[in-house]
């Protein structure tokens, strides 16, 4: 099982990315995929979450990320509009069995994670 994120970059604020995680291993039918961010010196944050034909935002991002799977590629994909200086972080794709119940924002829920990617959103 692996997962690899790409898309990360530096962009100034009001801007936008395209953030995409490379699941192999498994296919996203059986698992749900989330996205989770982190600064230095603070908790791994849950921005976005896809499983099971819904999805979920945190508060911060909502109407501003949009997660998106393609099944043909098993690529889960993050689209980033209206960057702020506050999303600057290192962003995680992570999986989790699709049958997993509770919430989705805790990072010790999910068995499988990708190796990050900088984003950085400058004023």
């Amino acid at each position: 099982v692996q997962l690899v994120e790409s898309g990360g970059g530096l962009v100034q604020a009001g801007g936008s990315l395209r953030l995409s995680c490379a699941a192999s291993g498994f296919t996203l039918d059986d698992y749900a995929i989330a996205w989770f961010r982190q600064v230095p010196g603070k908790e791994r944050e849950g921005v976005s979450y896809s499983g099971a034909g819904s999805a979920a935002y945190a508060g911060s991002v909502k109407g501003r990320f949009t997660i998106s799977v393609d099944n043909a590629k098993n690529t889960v994909v993050l689209q980033m509009t209206s960057l702020k200086p506050e999303d600057t972080a290192v962003y995680y794709c992570a999986a989790r069995d699709v049958k997993y119940g509770g919430g989705w924002q805790f990072p010790i829920d999910y068995a499988y994670w990708g190796q990050g990617t900088q984003v950085t959103v400058s004023s």
